[in-house]
């Protein structure tokens, strides 16, 4: 695999109810964002926990606008109240699977660090709708 040169591990949310499927996120890319093929994470976690990835890590998605070529993207679906309003809607398998993802990509990546979308200047959303450094600080995680 053709390594890039990653210095970041970026967290987002899709902005959509929980329950939004990857294949009506993905069409949005398609039709109402004109992206055609490229997805805007290279890996995506539904609300069971169940990890995808969108793209190969050796090519840039469309998740941080000017920063695409240092980042791997995650997302988890979700971040949004019922009246669309940011909110921290992550399962507990969600941020299991969060974390386990985030921890192999810095031992792959060294140096990587994790931050979240909006953690990015000139970025004005709340993406991914809570504090990733906060969050990691504070993790427990999952015993098996």
């Amino acid at each position: 695999m053709n390594k890039r040169n990653i210095k970041y591990i970026v967290i987002h949310c899709t902005a959509t109810p929980s329950n939004t499927t990857i294949s009506s996120i993905k069409k949005y890319w398609k039709e109402q964002r004109g992206w055609g093929d490229t997805a805007g994470y290279h890996y995506i976690i539904e609300a069971n926990g169940e990890v995808t990835q969108l793209t190969p890590e050796n090519k840039n998605s469309n998740g941080v606008y000017q920063h695409n070529s240092g980042c791997i993207n995650i997302a988890y679906i979700g971040g949004i109240d019922k009246q669309g309003k940011p909110k921290d809607t992550r399962t507990k398998a969600q941020e299991d699977a969060m974390f386990n993802l985030i921890v192999d990509l810095t031992e792959r990546y060294m140096g990587a660090e994790p931050l979240g979308h909006r953690d990015f200047a000139g970025v004005k959303k709340a993406c991914p709708s809570f504090d990733v450094k906060t969050w990691l600080a504070n993790y427990t995680p999952k015993l098996d």
